[in-house]
């Protein structure tokens, strides 16, 4: 959205951020992309997404693990903490499962079982649970992202930045970062598991902040960077060769392949979108949302999202 008098604007796929003294206000829009591709608008998405993950972010406190959010402003609009963000995307893959080239049953499939330095098992099937899940790095980069290993990321330095800012060497910011995740990952999957769900893997962000402590930014366990499947049907659908029944982003993706859309090409994803496959999104997300809180998202602001941002620059002046 456009919005005059922020210190910085910056548009994401998802979200666009404004910049506010030592804070910013992201506003979660109803896009959604995949494919590294915006693929159009699902009504209410915005709305679902700011509000479970402000959620989550409550469950890590519980946790003692830091992160940017400050208060949710408005159903789209989260004043988080502004941090220096790392330039790479946490994985934390529990099943052999995805449908794109960076997935890891892409990587099964194509690359010898290996992705991102680690070799997968023998003898798996598509969906099936790993024995202890991987982290699987990828670069956040303009062209596109790439899977990255642990040693190349220690080797090429992408974390030295970061480790100078929190005082720590880059090996030991990078253990941090790790053992962060799989703990976040741990505490997602026994949540799930209490409302019938299965948290298939996910995707955390990372940052300094100006102290040098590691921050949990972005979102986090949204059906927009995790795929649920729902639990009680899972093991006879694996046994029958059937994709799980799921209430995330990976709905739209399926679509989009069985309607004849090549992961591999160069094709646009968004002329396989049908009205009706971002409608069922739309209430695929909503059923998670109450699964997982046990409440109803707020989809009726008081206020517009601009008159929002100009009270949050009016306090930053």
């Amino acid at each position: 959205m456009a919005f005059e008098g922020a210190d910085f604007v910056h548009r994401g796929k998802v979200r666009d951020s404004f910049g506010f003294g030592a804070h910013r206000a992201l506003v979660v829009t109803d896009r959604v992309s995949a494919f590294d591709r915006a693929l159009g608008l699902v009504p209410d998405k915005g709305a679902v997404l700011n509000q479970l993950a402000a959620w989550w972010f409550a469950q890590l406190d519980a946790l003692d693990i830091a992160h940017h959010l400050v208060d949710v402003v408005h159903p789209n609009v989260a004043l988080v903490r502004s941090v220096d963000v790392l330039p790479l995307e946490i994985i934390v893959r529990g099943y052999l499962t995805g449908s794109t080239t960076t997935s890891a049953w892409h990587a099964y499939q194509h690359l010898d079982r290996k992705i991102c330095g680690l070799e997968m098992p023998e003898g798996m099937v598509k969906n099936q649970r790993f024995d202890h899940p991987l982290l699987t790095p990828t670069t956040k980069e303009a062209h596109g992202d790439r899977p990255i290993s642990q040693q190349e990321i220690l080797q090429q330095g992408w974390l030295d930045p970061y480790a100078a800012k929190s005082g720590k060497s880059a090996a030991a910011l990078w253990e941090e970062i790790s053992n962060t995740a799989f703990r976040m990952f741990e505490m997602g999957q026994r949540v799930a598991a209490e409302r019938g769900l299965i948290l298939v893997d996910t995707k955390y962000e990372m940052g300094v902040a100006e102290d040098g402590s590691l921050v949990v930014v972005d979102e986090v366990h949204t059906p927009d960077c995790s795929r649920f499947w729902l639990r009680d049907s899972y093991e006879a659908r694996l046994e029958q060769g059937q994709e799980p029944a799921a209430l995330d982003k990976e709905f739209i993706r399926r679509q989009i392949v069985e309607a004849g859309f090549d992961v591999r090409s160069n094709a646009d994803p968004s002329t396989y979108v049908t009205p009706q496959i971002l409608a069922e999104a739309r209430d695929r997300y909503l059923d998670l949302f109450q699964r997982m809180t046990g409440t109803v998202p707020d989809l009726q602001p008081k206020q517009s999202v601009a008159e929002v941002l100009t009270d949050l620059r009016t306090k930053a002046l």
